[in-house]
């Protein structure tokens, strides 16, 4: 028993590492933290909307990411400040979930485990849900590599290749959406934001290419989702915050490491 749930949580956690990966080096580099904050937080919304009207979960979250995206794509061209309509909708998205799922009369349900994950209790339907939508976001994002690297270092060499930016904007969405669905039950939505940005942050100073950073920050996502269960398990702590304060010191040392070698470099 104790070898079964441990390895679900383990193989949950590689999936969210997978998928987040290619994902989280487009968010840094577009510096689309925020951004991918407040889809996250729509989750709770998404949550709420499919437990009040008996929906299935996985569609409710990913049709609410993908509206919150769409609606701050909009307001950002009509005299708001991106920054700002980020900070309103994802406070806002994450306050009405609660109050919207504190006020169903017939559902009593802890937010915590949606807040901060609840790897442990992963079951082997949420482990096909995960692997699914990871193979989803591989599937997607290796079919736009190029397609997305143009659009993301210049829009304008993308319109004179006979690309849409805008439509490769909405393909980073739907992919963030996925995420957003699929993270929720490992991390939750206060941390899905982290686990995107910190493995694609730790693979960047000991990479050249492009796509060595995607594939190190798979290893590094997977490496954090891993060690930081382990480390959960040793110490009795909630297992989301631990994979992402693993991941934070993976971070912490491949820094470390950049700088040594620029420092050898520099030397010979």
């Amino acid at each position: 028993m104790l070898d079964d749930f441990l390895l679900r949580a383990a193989l949950a956690g590689l999936g969210v590492g997978v998928a987040a990966a290619p994902l989280g080096c487009f968010v840094v580099w577009r510096r689309m933290s925020y951004f991918g904050e407040a889809t996250s937080h729509a989750a709770v919304l998404g949550v709420a909307i499919a437990l009040g009207f008996s929906l299935p979960l996985m569609p409710a979250i990913l049709v609410t990411a993908l509206a919150m995206a769409r609606t701050v794509s909009v307001l950002s061209g009509r005299g708001h400040a991106m920054d700002t309509l980020l900070g309103v909708a994802a406070h806002t998205a994450l306050a009405a979930g609660l109050v919207a799922v504190a006020l169903l009369p017939s559902v009593r349900l802890d937010p915590m485990g949606y807040l901060f994950g609840d790897i442990l209790a992963v079951t082997r339907a949420d482990l096909a849900v995960i692997w699914g939508g990871a193979l989803a976001v591989l599937a997607l994002m290796t079919w736009r590599w190029q397609a997305l690297l143009t659009a993301t270092l210049n829009p304008d060499l993308a319109h004179a290749s006979g690309l849409d930016p805008r439509r490769e904007d909405m393909v980073l969405t739907l992919a963030l959406a996925i995420v957003v669905a699929v993270a929720i039950k490992v991390v939750g939505v206060l941390l899905i934001g982290a686990m995107l940005v910190i493995p694609a942050a730790a693979a960047r100073p000991l990479v050249r290419t492009p796509e060595a950073m995607a594939l190190g920050a798979a290893l590094a996502g997977g490496a954090a989702a891993l060690s930081g269960l382990g480390a959960a398990f040793a110490l009795d702590t909630p297992a989301g915050p631990t994979i992402v304060c693993a991941a934070a010191v993976i971070f912490a040392l491949t820094v470390l490491l950049g700088r040594l070698r620029t420092r050898t470099a520099a030397g010979d």
